[in-house]
């Protein structure tokens, strides 16, 4: 029989269980898919915002947003679609009768216990197929999902979150050869992003040079300012950590570039009286472009995020 045996609220930042429902399950299989459960709890923010995890006999299931991840256990079998309709019906619920600032100031565990109620008669519901036909859209969640299907957890991905060793061992003619471990892939590069990001090695290099001639200076005369060499080589920086972001996946991708973009204002700006305006201009115009292109290159599996 395909149903849903198992859910949970957790606070993505540190995986604090928020709430959760209850249930007698005592099956060994159960509780070890609960074990996996709870460490992926707290390490969502290394994965995708919407994952299926095979356990099993079991799917676990779990989507987050807003600092706030919903996690389910259901059987093999359970469709696809209802279990995403499932975490998406409690995700509203939780986010319309709980604010930001309550979560995130919550210490204990289970300190929204109360929501079990809506989770205990939402799982009875999505259990009941009969009472859900009227309730739910199901074609508005496929079609979702088949724009934007769920990330597939790997074995390899449980091993890391289970605390095992971080590198996967493989053996290669009776050596044993260390592989990284799987880290969080982003969408592949499109033209506009790699020509924003030879445009910001270009500032950077320009940067560098410059900075590098008013050391000259400075040594050569010693009325020249060293602040102007500081600004140089903060442009130089700020551009390259650009590329870095566009190229690698980092927690907080979007503010990081935002401050990286301000940067390179701010030193476009104390520059002004040794740059004209079309060079000030070129450098903040490269600035907003890689900003842009880092903001549209998302993790594989998840939607672009327009919000800061």
């Amino acid at each position: 029989m395909s149903m849903v045996l198992f859910a949970s609220v957790v606070r993505v930042a540190d995986g604090l269980p928020l709430s959760a429902s209850t249930d007698c399950e005592q099956e060994k299989d159960l509780q070890e898919t609960k074990r996996h459960l709870k460490g992926l709890s707290k390490k969502l923010n290394q994965f995708p915002d919407r994952c299926t995890l095979k356990s099993g006999p079991y799917n676990v299931n779990f989507i987050y947003s807003l600092g706030v991840g919903y996690l389910m256990v259901c059987t093999g079998n359970y469709p696809n679609v209802l279990a995403f309709c499932f975490l998406d019906e409690l995700q509203k619920e939780f986010i319309i009768t709980y604010d930001s600032k309550r979560i995130s100031s919550a210490v204990r565990p289970y300190s929204f216990i109360e929501f079990d109620t809506f989770i205990q008669k939402t799982k009875q519901r999505y259990n009941s197929p009969r009472s859900l036909s009227t309730k739910i859209n199901l074609a508005d969640m496929q079609t979702e999902i088949k724009l934007r299907p769920p990330y597939q957890l790997s074995p390899e991905d449980l091993q890391a979150i289970n605390g095992f060793s971080v590198r996967a061992t493989s053996k290669y003619k009776g050596i044993d050869v260390f592989l990284p471990a799987p880290t969080q892939m982003l969408e592949p590069a499109t033209l506009p992003g790699i020509v924003s990001c030879v445009l910001s090695v270009l500032c950077g290099g320009l940067n560098l040079l410059r900075g590098v001639h008013a050391i000259e200076s400075i040594l050569q005369n010693d009325d020249e300012d060293f602040n102007y060499v500081i600004a140089f080589f903060l442009g130089t920086a700020a551009c390259l950590y650009q590329c870095y972001l566009f190229a690698y996946f980092s927690i907080w991708r979007n503010s990081k570039s935002f401050l990286a973009f301000a940067l390179i204002c701010l030193s476009n700006m104390y520059l002004y009286e040794l740059r004209n305006i079309w060079q000030i201009l070129f450098h903040v115009a490269v600035g907003a472009f890689m900003t842009l292109q880092i903001r549209l290159r998302q993790p594989l599996g998840k939607a672009p995020d327009y919000n800061v």
